[in-house]
């Protein structure tokens, strides 16, 4: 029994009066003073881990004014506060041991657009591709790239001066912004815009903060102009904060923003930005260039910049080996064949741009002729026109930064020297360099950048639980600092310089005093993210050694048990399961909640915390799970229900964990699609095994898990089921017990239905009598409990539909899959079940039949669930229907005329995610019989297996359903035929908008005509 765990977070709360005054103040926005909000909060994609005593989520620009003026009270000017944005920082700029003011859950409203002037106001809390969204339909958009688009907010963009992919076109976010709204640490309340010189005199003779500020950084830049010039380089990455260089704009105009922008919340809290919009291109291209080695790419980068593109970036050999692997990889393989002999070590993604199809052929051909004569290195070349096309190319260039983390064991590429920037000329002999001083710490590392700009990511692959590896991030970082001098560059050029910032006092050398000067007139006191990139008087910078490496908690957790935890302890924090859009499968309870503990980023960070509890308690997980198994829960049931109703276990760390847990819908989405493939399912099931070795199951628990034994039996008393579900006294009982929205059984049988085709149930004495040439006609149907009692018809249709393709079908004998008891966290009965099906599916399998399944999540089971124990891992292959149909399109005809037009197809998220190749077979069977096949872009459905049956889910399986399933399914005519391959789909369609959406199974088989055989 796992022990009662209490966090011991190594800071004190602020006093509970401070939260009590900015209640009583107005403060209308959440508040999070728990161990599991703090301990979220506490990483971000840096190597460091820094607990705030708490995190506020301010509703709008007065919460941050109550904020600050409270703050300035004498009370309670012992309390600091740093912003955060998407909190994907990699530099620990976001990271405070005071209070965290995240402005992305309730600071997110796009507030105007005006496509006249190319205007947008925004909060800070917008999401930039969010943002885009909504230009589009004007023709716009909010130009500085970055891989983190989906996910990362105008704030954050703006408090790092971000810019990424193109910055050579388009610049950087501080060349977009014509004014910012920001709040002062003394709660004054300023729009900043370019200001003439007499507006400038009038806000200087101001005797409160902002006149103090104006003053000051106007002396500064009048005074140090010579110094200003010779210290900031010539660089399209110019050093981000405090950018005195561009204070005074070409027009005369003076400029705050440049000092704002970049500052890293260093010196004001950022409410709302008006922003500069561009017109999006009318045409754009991409190459994609194949090389034998990363250095020929580098020095083929140089030439091809000078061609006019839009943007040249570089890609090597460890990223694009990454890459293969990603569940982006099936949509733009084609676009990087590997040549016969030799695979690419290299790649360069050359964008063109043009303002209409001519011009852009014309732009094609001018690099297809410079490609084709034979004076660059380059062994190969694709060209991408479609806008899917590239969009699928460039998503892979996104992902670049978290695919690095996608490695085995613990050691595993970090960043802290990741966005140096150089002349680009010098770029090629500064990587040689680069790696040679890498080489020389004998390190792996991947390197990918932007070399039109000279920017290069590389991140060194480091053990931080390692006092070895902890000394390397010192001697690379001071190498590293002197290698960029050398070549005339920087160590900041993309990424913000948080921890970093002891280096600034020596890049700025003499202007160093001048940026203490401007921090002390916005912040005198050094409240605001103090310790990074100036500190006022005699205050500190942070030092890279002096922080917290997350590295450090984990170091008492051991390899062993951070492997057994499904790469839960490796989560490096790149957000991607912060995505924004509705339509993405990841995370469905996140975008529902917005709350970043209900998020896989948030729960791989509990884990991690209560992993290390539980070591500091020594107790080994996977010791306990073995030992518990030999325990009767029965014997246990007086203790686990004391330790439940005891109140001294209400501050037990493993409910918060557990909270964070119960929102999860296993979809498994984050297991496809995160980068480093943190799987949220998988330690959900091990950690609810521990838990409830301590604590109570809820009523429901016991009935979810046998639900695969209760179908059958509820299945012979059919009639009082279904009253028992429709009655009003049946469903207030059912919410009692936890449970909701259950599907009535339809008259249907499945077992009468087979007899009277002739279809019985396949055994290996049965199959074994049938000749083995015979036998590769057989196709064995395994339909799931779900299916095969509450939607039979499905089955029924796939059965004729494998008569019509001139196929012997049978049906899988009764079995159980267990997903239900895996999902719960019974993992032992899992295990005991899953035996006993794979041993009779490898059987089968062995006797050369195909089997099939039907539902994907199900079925998909046999592939995850079971493979990750030797004992469950089948070698039978179990089939989704397309890719058994994939098998046999010439047996398709083409349907005639009276067949609906329009033919949509809603996939499972674990088809989805998981099995992102299969998608497109859906396509080529529905076109051998002759439809096009559109995969409709939307999230999660809400259901998710029994997610949406609990009680406690359904407001969120409901709003999850509302957020991107309900537009398709209100849009669903006799001519646009809606079709979805999920039976908890299809049921959370059903039960909320009471239509019917056919499996696409039973929609192929009508249309192959009559089912008569």
């Amino acid at each position: 029994m796992i022990p009662r765990l209490r966090s011991p977070l190594p800071i004190d709360n602020p006093s509970s009066t401070f939260f009590e005054s900015l209640i009583e103040a107005g403060f209308a926005g959440d508040i999070d003073a728990s161990a599991g909000g703090r301990v979220v909060s506490a990483t971000d994609n840096s190597i460091y881990q820094l607990t705030p005593q708490a995190v506020v989520f301010p509703r709008g620009a007065n919460d941050l004014c109550v904020l600050t003026k409270i703050l300035s009270e004498p009370r309670f000017r012992e309390i600091t506060i740093a912003p955060r944005g998407g909190g994907t920082g990699t530099n620990g700029q976001s990271l405070t041991s005071g209070i965290a003011v995240d402005c992305s859950r309730h600071m997110n409203r796009i507030l105007e657009i005006d496509p006249v002037r190319r205007v947008a106001l925004v909060e800070a809390g917008v999401v930039k591709d969010q943002l885009n969204r909504e230009l589009e339909r004007y023709g716009l958009f909010f130009a500085p790239e970055l891989s983190t688009s989906n996910r990362a907010t105008i704030g954050g963009m703006i408090s790092t001066d971000a810019c990424g992919q193109g910055s050579c076109l388009y610049g950087k976010t501080s060349n977009h912004i014509l004014g910012l709204r920001v709040v002062l640490i003394d709660g004054t309340d300023v729009w900043t815009r370019p200001l003439e010189n007499s507006g400038l005199s009038e806000v200087c003779v101001r005797t409160d903060r902002l006149g103090e500020i104006y003053r000051t950084v106007d002396r500064i830049t009048r005074e140090q102009h010579a110094e200003i010039d010779r210290v900031f380089p010539q660089l399209n990455r110019y050093m981000t904060g405090y950018d005195l260089a561009h204070v005074r704009r070409p027009d005369g105009r003076f400029d705050l923003n440049s000092i704002l922008c970049g500052s890293e919340g260093t010196l004001a809290v950022i409410a709302e930005a008006e922003l500069n919009l561009l017109p999006v291109p009318a045409r754009s291209a991409l190459f994609t260039i194949r090389y034998d080695n990363f250095n020929s790419a580098l020095e083929d980068a140089r030439e091809l910049t000078r061609l006019g593109v839009a943007s040249v970036e570089t890609v090597d050999e460890k990223v694009l080996g990454l890459a293969k692997g990603d569940i982006v990889w099936s949509d733009i393989a084609r676009f990087f064949p590997d040549d016969a002999t030799t695979s690419s070590n290299g790649i360069n993604i050359v964008e063109v741009l043009g303002n209409d199809e001519s011009d852009l052929k014309d732009k094609v051909a001018d690099i297809e002729t410079a490609l084709d004569n034979g004076a660059l290195r380059h062994k190969g070349y694709s060209v991408a026109t479609e806008k899917s096309d590239v969009e699928a190319i460039w998503l892979m260039r996104k992902r670049a930064v978290g695919l690095l983390g996608n490695v085995e064991g613990s050691v595993r590429p970090v960043a802290f020297v990741e966005d140096t920037a150089v002349p680009p000329e010098n770029l090629a002999a500064y990587i040689r360099e680069f790696r040679s001083l890498l080489d020389a710490e004998d390190l792996s590392y991947g390197m990918f950048g932007h070399v039109d700009a000279g920017v290069l990511h590389v991140r060194p692959a480091l053990d931080l639980t390692r006092a070895d590896h902890q000394h390397k991030v010192r001697r690379i970082s001071d190498a590293v600092v002197a290698l960029t001098k050398k070549y005339g560059g920087v160590l900041w050029g993309e990424h913000g310089k948080g921890v970093r910032s002891e280096y600034v006092p020596e890049y700025f050398g003499p202007l160093y005093p001048a940026l203490q000067e401007i921090k002390g007139a916005f912040d005198p006191e050094n409240r605001l993210n103090p310790g990074k990139i100036a500190a006022p008087g005699d205050a500190k910078l942070l030092k890279i050694d002096d922080v917290p490496l997350r590295g450090a908690f984990d170091r008492s957790i051991g390899d062993d048990i951070r492997a057994a935890f499904d790469n839960a302890a490796y989560c490096n924090g790149n957000g991607a399961c912060f995505d924004f859009d509705e339509a993405s499968p990841m995370c469905p309870s996140y975008k529902a909640t917005r709350d970043r503990r209900y998020s896989p980023k948030g729960r791989a960070s509990l884990i991690r915390e209560w992993l290390r509890l539980l070591s500091e308690n020594k107790v080994d997980p996977r010791r306990e799970a073995v030992r518990q198994t030999s325990v009767g829960s029965l014997l246990t049931l007086p203790t686990r229900a004391w330790n439940t109703l005891n109140p001294a276990n209400r501050d037990d760390f493993s409910h918060e964990v557990r909270a964070a847990m119960d929102t999860c819908l296993a979809c498994k989405a984050c297991a496809g699609q995160c980068p480093v493939k943190v799987s949220v399912p998988a330690f959900r099931s091990k950690f609810l095994e521990l838990y409830h070795t301590r604590y109570l199951r809820p009523i429901k628990d016991p009935i979810v898990a046998t639900i695969e034994t209760l179908l059958p039996l509820l299945a012979k008393a059919r009639p009082l089921y279904n009253t028992f579900v429709r009655s009003q006294a049946g469903r207030t009982l059912s919410r009692s017990l936890g449970l909701t929205a259950l599907p009535a059984m339809p008259s249907l049988s499945l077992e009468r239905q087979a007899q009277a085709m002739g279809v019985t149930i396949a055994t290996v004495k049965r199959i074994s009598a049938i000749p083995v040439d015979a036998r590769a006609k057989i196709v064995v149907f395994v339909p799931d409990a779900f299916t095969a009692h509450f939607d039979p018809a499905v089955v029924v249709a796939a059965l004729k539909l494998a008569k019509k393709l001139g196929l012997t079908p049978y049906l899988a004998a009764p079995h159980h899959n267990g997903k239900a008891l895996h999902v719960h966290g019974y993992l032992r009965a899992f295990r005991s079940r899953a035996l006993r099906t794979a041993n009779y599916f490898d059987n089968l399998s062995q006797l050369g039949v195909t089997l099939v399944g039907l539902d994907p999540s199900m079925t998909l089971t046999f592939r995850s669930e079971y493979a990750a124990s030797p004992e469950t891992r089948t070698k039978a292959q179990v089939l989704l229907p397309q890719e058994w149909l994939r098998d046999h399109l010439a047996s398709f005809k083409a349907v005639g005329p009276g067949v609906p037009e329009h033919h949509i197809l809603l996939p499972h998220c674990t088809e989805r995610t998981n099995a992102t190749a299969s998608l497109a077979d859906w396509r080529k069977v529905f076109s051998a019989a002759g439809v096009d096949l559109e995969i409709a872009d939307a999230g999660c459905c809400g259901m998710a297996g029994t997610f949406g049956h609990e009680v406690r889910n359904r407001s969120i399986s409901e709003k999850l359903y509302a957020m991107s399933w309900k537009c398709h399914i209100d849009h669903m005519t006799e001519r646009r035929v809606v079709m979805a391959t999920g039976y908890s789909c299809r049921s959370q369609v059903k039960e909320i908008d009471r239509k019917t959406v056919p499996h696409p199974i039973s929609v192929l088989n009508a249309m192959m005509g009559s089912d008569e055989i």
